[in-house]
């Protein structure tokens, strides 16, 4: 375990990482998939993966405050209050098996809008 936080950065954190959190990381709170986020007394904000690192894991609402957007706390904002439009937050799925793809429309000859010179 020790080994894969010293020598690899995608297995949640580096050691570095590690290290800036237990001496200087103040704990700020945690979204609905486990991630963590944190900052320090410069007002630096960052983000420990519960699984994979991933940066489409971020929600919309820790997006914000990550990029210094809103300083308000988005697990102290009313998160509730959603529209109806909006949908849960989802990760990328490209390259995936559940990623989207179009209809492919096939082409009838019977449907040209011009026709051909004879």
């Amino acid at each position: 375990m020790i080994f894969k936080i010293i020598f690899t950065w995608w297995n949640k954190q580096t050691f570095g990482t590690f290290l800036k959190t237990l001496f200087t990381g103040i704990y700020v709170g945690k979204d609905e998939l486990g991630n963590k986020y944190y900052k320090n007394k410069n007002n630096q904000r960052w983000v420990i993966y519960s699984k994979n690192i991933e940066a489409t894991k971020i929600t919309s609402d820790w997006y914000l405050w990550m990029h210094h957007t809103i300083d308000k706390i988005p697990d102290k904002m009313d998160l509730n209050k959603k529209y109806s439009w909006q949908k849960r937050h989802s990760e990328n799925k490209t390259g995936t098996a559940e990623s989207y793809k179009p209809v492919k429309i096939k082409k009838d000859d019977n449907k040209k809008k011009y026709k051909t010179w004879k």
